[in-house]
């Protein structure tokens, strides 16, 4: 039995419109900027509903996997699939490390102290702020670099995103984003598109080495939880869509970072 067997509730006791709740502000947040959201559950799940690291990370996992789905089709519609395909070397490229990366990130997080992740998740929040900042806060240039060089840092960069990816249970796209508009000099639009497609068989393979853990018991146990938090993102991601621009980035982004990194230090400081 792992540490965060443990200390883990078997079962979230908490009502059904809290979670519901819960997961529309997270939806809010997120379709206000163009992202799922999962950064700022996973905080919720450990500081609001009492799970232990592990616990949340694999929750946060389930939730985020079905928030792609969800935002994938409409992404698409948004930028044509002609388009996307168009840019199918710069997923392949990007996917040939964050497959390996996902499936060693989910490995270490499994193997870890509870108190270690603990203080990992706080330091990879403050590096998704960094990350959110850098990204809508300030233009985004291109390295120019040679094929030669361009694919073994792809390569790299996608094995890292899909280590941080793992061990939070989010899709990556803070720091896909960028990464695709850097180093393949792509446009924003379609890099969030590609982005998506690069997520999604990563954290596929992030939860299915997750699923050979113990801890992974915690989805079965809180089914219920899972269902309606999910429902209460993708509601909630619809309302924040609607609100996008409503609120200037110069202002929200700078809040949201701040609640990145307050997050960061609670669970610094968590045993």
């Amino acid at each position: 039995m792992t540490p965060d067997q443990e200390l883990a509730p078997l079962r979230s006791a908490h009502s059904i419109p809290v979670v519901f709740g819960a997961g529309a502000a997270i939806g809010v947040l997120g379709g206000m900027i163009g992202l799922g959201g999962a950064e700022f559950r996973l905080p919720l799940l450990i500081g609001l509903f009492g799970f232990a690291a592990l616990s949340a990370v694999i929750l946060n996992k389930a939730m985020s996997l079905v928030v792609v789905l969800v935002a994938l089709p409409a992404r698409l519609a948004a930028v044509s699939a002609g388009e996307v395909a168009a840019h199918w070397s710069v997923a392949v490229n990007l996917l040939a490390g964050s497959l390996l990366g996902a499936w060693a990130g989910a490995t270490w997080a499994v193997r870890m102290r509870s108190s270690t992740l603990y203080k990992v998740l706080a330091a990879l929040m403050v590096l998704m702020a960094t990350a959110l900042l850098a990204t809508h806060l300030s233009t985004v240039g291109t390295l120019a670099l040679p094929l030669w060089a361009q694919v073994p840092i792809g390569v790299v960069a996608g094995f890292g995103i899909g280590v941080v990816a793992a061990i939070m249970g989010v899709a990556g796209g803070e720091l896909l984003i960028p990464t695709i508009v850097l180093l393949f000099g792509l446009h924003i639009k379609a890099a969030g598109s590609l982005s998506l497609l690069v997520s999604l068989p990563t954290m596929l393979v992030a939860f299915a080495r997750y699923s050979r853990d113990g801890s992974f018991a915690v989805l079965g146990a809180n089914r219920r939880f899972a269902l309606v938090m999910i429902a209460g993102s993708i509601a909630g991601a619809a309302l924040g869509g609607l609100l996008l621009g409503v609120f200037p980035e110069l202002v929200l982004i700078p809040v949201l970072s701040v609640i990145l990194l307050v997050s960061a230090v609670k669970l610094a400081r968590h045993d």
